[in-house]
């Protein structure tokens, strides 16, 4: 081996062992490798970043932008509505249902998003029903990774390796290319799950109580926060007049948490959510959280120069149409446990106020502010929905696990959501027309459905996983390096040397599990682009058909079933679901033989070898 090719596999090793401790970050050993390639003389510097220029990594990219509008839209609510409303009291129904609408939403848009916002659904509907979550959680998981394998755009693993065949003078699959094997993977699916629900989590008892989804009025009570809920009202001779909020220190010396703040206009009364930069007017009614129980609400009030206000009802119900309430939990991976309410400055970076704090089961009744969080916390936050929303974009930290009811109907752009569908069905059909290119096609649907306010230009740029676009574009020149210094060729002829004598179903086999098995330890889009040149150059040497060999990248990349932590998706669903690693195990392992079983059996029947 050439001094060059030592450089790119000690390079490789050095990546493969970050992304597997996770430090650093993935997108910032992506940049690293960007410098590094030059640097070493692997490769030039318009060839280290061709990445940022590849149609494929713009495809991604507008894919994002694509499920956020049909988040903002309210049409993945919505499927959830006819979810509850179709499964009525069926268990089967309902796991039928649940997996099909995952598996299809994923199949256009980022199944990490479409677990993200089914999470709460599930929950509400195993409530009613009367049935543990465990036997929904693992069958939305699974459903979202096969969604993967319904469509060229389900994930940025089809789509590279299908711009490795267009690099290697190959013509692309089409979109539906990987449809009958995705289809048929999901029934198999689907009858695996209702075989083995029962023994993803022990039987509900029947003594369990019926629960509905819960309402904003369900949370407050379940942290204790209608027990603390005060109205004051602001006097002229009040000290805290024309002074910002963050001066006040009102948490922590009279126990009062300002959540919102009623102010008084000629026709109408404003709502401002509480932030650090509040300035309290003479007249404002605040709306209080108690933060301290022990505190006399009459005392601190005539300190204060604030006069007590009747309360009939919680005053969320009272302002349910922008101000809400969202339980949230944390990820095996958060940075957030160890830390205090104080430090995490929920205000501050994300315009929410912290209101309680539930551990094991039962609300904290003391002061919050210095209070350390578990792993096993939830807390409870207040602001407006919309910001609330921007939580399920923050899925390294933070898992919004129950969302009230009132929320269905607040999304920004509900009333846009006729014309989301409609340009989702503009965007399929130029796509499997191939009128245009799939990345140009996609850039249409995005202008289409800025133009129809399905999505603003900020939600857009927000919407996109910059993490995941600079980790496609700092292991893209890995396939160069590895091509031009010979790693390929070598392996490609180890790979002979093994398995030369063997058959094509074997062979493809093999794929498939250093596939399966690469992706468990690192991302399955990095193992995309690293496998995929060397499966092309494995059908070259085998004077093969490049399809299947392409194909069983694809599909090993996302069969990610056997691990909590080989795709986000099953890590999303680890908590919720009360699962062990050794489940992941158990029910992921034999059907990822499966999936595997199906796949050297279609894959050469669907395309030649």
């Amino acid at each position: 081996m050439s001094d060059e090719l030592w450089i790119v596999l000690a390079l490789l090793l050095g990546a493969l062992i970050c992304f597997v401790m996770n430090k650093p970050r993935s997108d910032v050993v992506a940049l690293t490798l960007l410098i590094l390639f030059p640097l070493t003389g692997i490769l030039s510097v318009s060839d280290s970043l061709a990445g940022f220029s590849n149609p494929t990594v713009i495809l991604i990219a507008a894919l994002f932008v694509v499920g956020d509008a049909l988040v903002r839209t309210g049409i993945v609510y919505r499927l959830g509505d006819w979810l509850v409303k179709t499964s009525g009291s069926s268990e089967i129904r309902l796991l039928v249902l649940l997996m099909s609408s995952v598996a299809l939403l994923s199949s256009v848009m980022s199944s990490t998003g479409v677990v993200a916002v089914f999470i709460p659904v599930v929950l509400s509907v195993a409530a009613r029903l009367k049935i543990p979550p465990g036997r929904l959680m693992m069958p939305l998981a699974f459903a979202a990774l096969i969604g993967g394998m319904l469509t060229l755009v389900a994930t940025p693993p089809n789509m590279v390796v299908n711009s490795e065949l267009m690099q290697s003078s190959h013509s692309g699959f089409n979109f539906f290319s990987f449809t009958p094997i995705g289809l048929t993977i999901l029934l198999v699916g689907i009858g695996y799950m209702l075989l083995l629900r029962h023994w993803l989590v022990p039987t509900a008892s029947n003594d369990s109580p019926l629960l509905q989804r819960l309402t904003l009025t369900d949370l407050a009570k379940a942290y204790c926060l209608t027990e603390r809920e005060v109205r004051l009202k602001v006097a002229g001779h009040s000290p805290l007049l024309n002074q910002p909020l963050n001066a006040l220190a009102l948490r922590s010396e009279y126990g009062i948490n300002v959540v919102a703040v009623e102010r008084p206009q000629k026709f109408r009364t404003l709502l401002l959510v509480a932030t650090g930069q509040t300035v309290i007017q003479r007249g404002d009614i605040l709306l209080v959280d108690l933060a301290d129980p022990q505190m006399s609400v009459m005392q601190a009030a005539a300190i204060l120069g604030l006069e007590p206000l009747p309360l009939t009802s919680s005053y969320f119900s009272l302002h349910a149409h922008e101000l809400g309430l969202a339980e949230v939990a944390f990820p095996p991976e958060s940075s957030l446990p160890g830390k205090s309410i104080q430090q995490l400055a929920f205000r501050s970076r994300y315009r929410l106020n912290v209101l309680g704090i539930r551990r094991n089961g039962k609300a904290l009744n003391q002061v919050l502010v210095e209070e350390r969080l578990q792993t096993t916390d939830t807390i409870l936050v207040a602001g407006t929905w919309q910001d609330i929303q921007q939580l399920h974009r923050q899925n390294r930290d933070f898992l919004v696990l129950s969302v009230p009811a009132e929320m269905d109907e607040m999304t920004p752009a509900a009333k846009k959501a006729p014309h989301a569908l409609v340009c989702l069905a503009l965007m399929v059909v130029l796509m499997v027309s191939n009128l245009v290119p799939a990345v140009v096609a996609v850039l249409i649907t995005c202008l289409l459905l800025g133009a129809c306010r399905c999505i603003d230009l900020a939600s857009a740029y927000k919407a996109i996983s910059w993490p995941s676009i600079l980790l496609i574009v700092g292991m893209l020149p890995f396939a160069q390096a590895l091509q031009q210094t010979g790693g390929i060729d070598l392996l490609v002829s180890q790979w002979l040397a093994l398995m030369g004598n063997a058959s094509y179903h074997a062979i493809l086999a093999a794929v498939f599990m250093l596939t399966t098995l690469l992706s468990l330890f690192i991302s399955n889009t990095a193992t995309a682009v690293l496998m995929a040149p060397v499966a092309i150059s494995l059908a070259s040497a085998f004077n093969a058909s490049p399809y299947p060999f392409a194909m069983m990248v694809a599909l090993g990349a996302s069969a990610a079933f056997m691990t909590p932590v080989a795709s986000p998706v099953n890590t999303l669903v680890l908590g919720p679901g009360q699962y062990k690693f050794s489940d992941f195990l158990k029910i992921g392992t034999p059907f990822t033989f499966l999936v595997l079983l199906i796949s050297v059996i279609l894959v050469p029947w669907l395309f030649a070898l």
